[in-house]
């Protein structure tokens, strides 16, 4: 049994070990192996995985041209929830289990979503950056001001998307003491809502209703771009914008406009259209555009139980009982 890990740099940068690889070897009962690759370019996909059963891939995409040069591969596990790097109707074709990490990550991307609202409600880095440089030292008053801050109580928090890490941000709003409202229902959404959140009846009045918008649905053809130039017209000048979901969610042009206008006061990114953003990207630069690398999903304790599951979705396979089959 031959395990490759084709991009393993993201899931572990060097603070977790590998304990939990070698117990699928421990545990198979048959000659095994596993190698993993910090990153794999695509022209080295096919060079690293020819001789591979089993492939764990985050970013690196498996094509239904990559997979019929891989004639030994029954399995593939991907290292995230979103599955989109894999040529599903191909694998399946194939007869290729492919399983995904669903949930790992729900606390981590909404501690995110505050610590961007946090951060440009507050200004926390404008401060800390003019103590740092000896403002505070030179002030004639035991405080100053290079901003006014907001108070989260009484504002409301829009969501678009009511799935686990919605409603884990509506929680925390919640105890704010915000109001939450949630965008018209989407096929992925929940049925249920708790008696504290309001199911808005068209997207015009949750657009403009929210003091501050946070995207948790998935990407599909009816969410591409949902927010554009229309509907970011439809926001309040003063409102703000979270996007911790996918960066296509945002027609990026059209955002980098309305900060430059004022046309909405401020956004928090941690997802862009193309990652890494290329040079020349609309948004970056603009200073009420607050962008993060990609982290939300990231923390150390997320990461672990990444790797927990996609150890027992492995094991599961291997036991001919696959688990979080998304092929």
């Amino acid at each position: 049994m031959n395990i490759i890990q084709l991009d393993g740099y993201a899931a572990n940068p060097g603070d977790l070990d590998n304990a939990a690889w070698q117990s699928i070897l421990d545990a198979n009962g048959e000659p095994c192996t596993f190698t993993t690759y910090p990153r794999t370019a695509p022209e080295d996909v096919i060079s690293r995985a020819k001789d591979a059963d089993i492939i764990i891939t985050n970013k690196v995409e498996l094509t239904d041209e990559v997979m019929a040069q891989l004639p030994r591969l029954k399995y593939i596990g991907v290292l995230a929830t979103g599955y989109n790097v894999v040529d599903i109707p191909s694998a399946r074709r194939r007869g290729i289990v492919v399983t995904n990490i669903p949930a790992y990550s729900t606390a981590s991307v909404a501690q995110l979503v505050f610590a961007h609202i946090l951060h440009i409600t507050n200004s926390v880095s404008q401060y800390a950056q003019s103590v740092a440089e000896g403002a505070w030292c030179k002030s004639p008053d035991f405080t100053y001001y290079l901003a006014t801050q907001q108070e989260l109580a009484g504002l409301t928090l829009g969501i678009i998307g009511y799935g686990n890490t919605g409603k884990a941000v509506a929680k925390i709003a919640e105890a704010f003491g915000m109001n939450v409202i949630i965008a018209p229902s989407l096929r992925s959404d929940s049925a249920t809502t708790s008696d504290d959140v309001t199911r808005c009846a068209t997207l015009e009045r949750f657009f403009a209703t929210a003091d501050i918008i946070s995207l948790h649905c998935p990407l599909t053809p009816s969410t591409h771009h949902i927010i554009n130039a229309n509907t970011l017209k439809m926001m309040k000048p003063s409102a703000i914008l979270i996007n911790t979901g996918r960066g296509p969610l945002v027609d990026e042009e059209a955002l980098a406009e309305a900060l430059r206008n004022k046309t909405i006061a401020a956004a928090g990114l941690d997802v862009l259209n193309v990652e890494p953003p290329t040079q020349g990207s609309p948004l970056i630069g603009i200073p009420t555009c607050h962008i993060t690398p990609h982290i939300a999903w990231a923390t150390k304790a997320a990461r672990e139980r990444l790797v927990g599951i996609a150890v027992e979705n492995i094991k599961a396979f291997l036991q001919g009982k696959p688990q979080n089959v998304v092929s």
